[in-house]
Formats: structure tokens, sequence, C-alpha cells
């Protein structure tokens, strides 16, 4: 059993010994070290150099790396949204209006607006506070009409059979006023001067004469528009458009069809000085993004003359954000759109009808897609560029220290050499 162990113990010896020979970094003894000024200034120097490339390779790793990539947008069937905010310093209210076309050439009435206009004083400052506005007036069909008659019969019903039980109680009575002719049903009513308006718009009629209006003379249309003649507008919201090529503008005056014509009625304002100047706050396409700047915000026109169409030509560039952390909107895909811009002025003559004086956005869409995706450097990554900038500079600096000290020695035996000849 003796001879067994001293044989395991040797064996093991023997293995020991053979794992050595594989000892990439030999020890010296420390009785043959030698240090010099020259190896401690390249390590000091190599030191710093590590410090300094540590830094620059932490700074590229925090780093956010924006890629663009381009590809054919085969999307069909969906809806953009249009962030507005457009102030008319010297247009009433009640004079701008606001409406959506689509390429077709038809209004947008059945699609989903969050419009809203403040009136402001000649100065600039708010007189209260900004109310919704039904882009494209609010429209009157028969089978709305036939609902609201509907209502209010049951609302007078309920009426009768409350003052049978209180004497003191008494149904108001319900009045029914004139649309002059415009009527969409027979049993249509316009109680209302706006009611009266719209009634027109949809029969394409000129609305020339409110005062000859019995509601617009009780409701003093005509003298509510000579009160506002000093006042301007904003007018701010988001609209849901299809997804097509398109135009929305700010105009005077109610617009309706007239045969296969998109046209204003300006007819009731009695003036031909129609002030379109403008500045626009923010006009965007979809949500924003980091980087991207819309061409038009703080863009703003001051107009010479009395009447003019300020024209602006956009072309809308589908765009998919994909950001790399929390603060660039989360990781996930952020679908917007950016856009170009090309704008054009022309000064209109109100009477004669050629032009229609307002601010004109027509836009088209890019068949081209832009994909920007935000990226990271791995920390595998970071990690190996660490190592190799460590890894390198301790030996190009062994390198050179290893050279210096050898020319330094035999710089110095030539030296011993000259003095003992």
């Amino acid at each position: 059993m003796g001879k067994g162990g001293g044989s395991s113990t040797a064996g093991g010896d023997g293995f020991m010994r053979s794992l050595q020979r594989f000892d990439a970094f030999p020890k010296v003894n420390e009785d043959f070290f030698q240090r010099t000024l020259s190896g401690g200034v390249i390590t000091l120097v190599a030191t710093i150099v590590v410090a300094v490339l540590f830094v620059s390779q932490l700074r590229v790793f925090m780093a956010v790396n924006t890629d663009y990539e381009l590809s054919v947008d085969s999307s069909r069937g969906e809806q953009m949204r249009i962030h507005l905010d457009v102030t008319f310093p010297r247009m009433p209210c009640s004079v701008v209006s606001l409406d959506v076309m689509d390429v077709s050439g038809e209004q947008e009435l059945d699609v989903s607006h969050d419009i809203f206009k403040r009136r402001l004083d000649r100065r600039g400052k708010p007189i209260a506070a900004g109310e919704k506005d039904a882009v494209n007036g609010n429209k009157v069909d028969p089978e709305t009409v036939a609902a609201r008659r509907a209502a209010e019969k049951d609302k007078e019903s309920g009426n009768e059979t409350d003052a049978a039980n209180d004497d003191e109680r008494v149904a108001p009575q319900k009045l029914c006023g004139s649309c002059y002719g415009s009527e969409q049903t027979p049993e249509q009513c316009c109680n209302t001067c706006d009611e009266v308006r719209e009634a027109y718009r949809l029969k394409g009629w000129a609305f020339s004469d409110p005062d000859g209006i019995e509601q617009c003379a009780k409701e003093g249309f005509s003298e509510n528009l000579r009160l506002q003649s000093d006042e301007g507008c904003k007018i701010y919201g988001s609209l849901d458009v299809n997804k097509v090529a398109g135009n929305f503008h700010f105009a005077p005056g109610k617009s309706f069809q007239h045969g296969n014509m998109h046209v204003h009625d300006l007819m009731p304002f009695h003036t031909k000085k129609f002030d379109m100047s403008h500045k626009i706050t923010k006009l965007s396409f979809g949500e924003a993004i980091p980087g991207v700047v819309n061409p038009l915000d703080g863009v703003k026109r001051d107009m010479q003359g009395d009447a003019g169409m300020y024209q602006y030509f956009l072309k809308v560039v589908p765009t998919v954000f994909t950001g790399a952390s929390k603060k660039s909107r989360g990781a996930g895909e952020t679908s917007t759109n950016q856009f170009s811009v090309t704008d054009h002025f022309v000064s209109v003559d109100a009477e004669q009808g050629q032009h229609l004086p307002g601010v004109f956005f027509f836009y088209d869409l890019s068949p081209i897609k832009v994909n920007i995706v935000e990226r990271r450097d791995s920390v595998f990554g970071f990690t190996t560029n660490l190592c190799a900038i460590v890894g390198g500079v301790f030996a190009v600096s062994g390198i050179l220290d290893a050279t210096v000290y050898r020319g330094g020695k035999a710089l110095r035996k030539k030296i011993d050499l000259g003095k003992q000849g």
C-alpha cells in the first residue's frame, strides 16, 4: 500500500510540472527587477491614454446611433392626423372657416375633427376661451331633421303630461322658423341664423341678404360682423383625414358645392378686403419624434393689399420611428410623417371672384417610407473594445519601453568604450 501511494504522488507531480510548461506568464525573481525613469514615464503616459480612450469609448457606448432606411410604403386605407395652430390677427372667427377636401374633390364631412376657434383682440390677446368649431359646418340632412322633430314631439308630450299633474307648470310652445325655400324636407325648421345659412349652403344658394332674414336680424348678424371687424382669430386642434392627397384651407365665408365647384359665400360681408395675414405656430402630420423639425413652425406672413391667396404645397413622407429608450417614446414603433414645403402668394380681387382669398395647404403623399431606427452598442461589444484598448496600449507601451531601455543600454556601452579608449 505504501508503494502504491508513492506512485500516485509521483504521477501527480509530473502532471503539475507538465502543466507549468503552458504558463504564458513566466515569473521573474524580484532580485532581478530593475525599474527605470523611462519606464515610469511610459507607464504614466500609457495610463493617461487608457483613461482618455476609456472615457471616449464610454461616451460612444452611451450615445444612440440613428440609422435611416428607405422602403416602399404599402399601407392602404389608413388615416393620418394633422395638428395645426394658426393665428389670423386681422380676421374675425365669425368670418374665417376651415374646409377639408381630398383628392376626389369632395369635402371630408364624415371624419373626426377636434378644431377650436379663439377670439383675439387687435393686440392679439384672447377675448374668450376657445370654442369647438364644426369643420365644414353642421350637416343638416332629412334624417337629422326628422330625429330632431321626433325628440321635440316627445318632449312636448312629456310637458303636457306634467302640466296635467301640476297646474302651475305650462308647456312651452315650440316654433318652427322658415328656411326661406331652402328646406331639405317640408318639416325642416330653421330657428337660428346659422341654421338658415347651413340650409342655404346645402342648397347651393348664396346668402346675400342677412338683414332680410328674420332670424339673422333678431340675432344681429350684420351688427356682430361690424363689431368683430377689428378682431383676430386663433384656430387650433387636429384633423383626422384619409391618407390620400388633398388639401385643407382657411377662407372667409361658408362653403358650399355648386356643381363640381367648391365655392365660398362672401356676399354677406359686403367688402372686398380680406386680410389673410397669418402666423403658423404649429403644423405637423402625425406625432412629434426626436430630431425632426416641421419646416412651417413659426412661419409668419404679412399680406400687402386688400386680399390675397397663400398657397403651401407640401410633400408628405411617411415615417416610422423606432426608439431605443423610454426617453425616445419607448422601444416600440411610432408611425408619423415628415414633409417638405414650397409656398406661393397671389393678390386677388374678391369682387371678381377669379380666386378665393385664403390660406391653402395642398398635401401629397410620397410612395417612399423612411424608417428611422435608434440603436445602442451592446455590452459585449463595449467590453471587447475596452479590453482591446487596455491590452493594445500596454502592449505597445511594453515594446516602446523595451526599445528605449535597450537603446539606452547600448548607448551607455558605447560611451563607456569611448572613455576607456
